[in-house]
């Protein structure tokens, strides 16, 4: 876990912050939708500060929150959040040659602190699992350096949008949080200069054409985001042309 000191002394643990730096807008953006949602949806606040903390997934809480509100039996609301991180299964089974050297309460650690994105961050980097013991100490702490930069993303804002939730007018409702969502979702896929300037294309196209009925101003920042971003990939071929001598 990234909290023992052989792991945050390790140089891949510091490569494993920086790696995950460019995805934790999105991370604290969903973590902060979150906990709006679960206050907006009529949980208490110390209970939606516990679900924050202690669970650490965001599409299990989001699940479970209108069982739990609903007064549904304790057996659904298990099995509906078992279903919905079916996928961490798999992460499981594949990490399982990386982390099975290290004790039960390591892996148990490993286990609850890995996410989805930092569990690709760690294939990513690491195809396959180190076989001697310097290679699997940079390979934890690597996970490591991933696993505390998406926690403390998730969880500080999560908890930042349980206080904040109600500063947040009731006739915004969660309407509110799915804009939030959607803005999380923004700064995750947002990670290359096109697909920046289809975003923000999009953007001012929905926005200048709001006036429109049937919502056609989504179709139009569509295809105004789409044409831009054409326009700019046939255009660059051709100034890299035009540079050769």
């Amino acid at each position: 876990m990234f909290f023992l000191r052989s792991n945050y002394r390790h140089p891949e643990f510091r490569v494993g912050m920086r790696e995950f730096q460019g995805l934790a807008p999105g991370i604290a953006a969903w973590g902060l939708m979150t906990g709006v949602a679960m206050v907006k949806s009529g949980m208490g606040m110390v209970e939606a500060l516990l679900l924050s903390v202690l669970v650490f997934a965001g599409s299990s809480q989001l699940a479970a929150v209108p069982l739990i509100l609903a007064a549904a039996p304790v057996w659904v609301i298990l099995a509906t959040a078992f279903c919905v991180n079916l996928r961490f299964v798999i992460f499981s089974l594949h990490l399982r040659p990386y982390l099975a050297h290290l004790g039960r309460w390591q892996r148990l650690g490993h286990g609850y602190f890995t996410a989805d994105l930092s569990y690709v961050l760690f294939i990513r980097r690491y195809s396959q699992p180190a076989t001697d013991a310097t290679g699997r100490k940079a390979q934890e702490a690597y996970l490591a350096g991933n696993d505390m930069v998406n926690w403390l993303a998730w969880v500080s804002c999560s908890v930042a949008g349980v206080f904040l939730a109600n500063l947040i007018p009731q006739q915004w409702g969660l309407g509110f949080a799915g804009i939030l969502c959607l803005v999380g979702i923004l700064c995750s896929l947002a990670s290359t200069r096109l697909r920046v300037l289809s975003a923000v294309v999009a953007g001012a196209a929905a926005v200048a054409s709001y006036a429109l009925p049937l919502k056609l101003n989504i179709l139009v920042a569509i295809a105004a985001a789409v044409a831009a971003c054409v326009a700019v990939e046939k255009l660059a071929p051709t100034r890299a042309e035009a540079a050769l001598p």
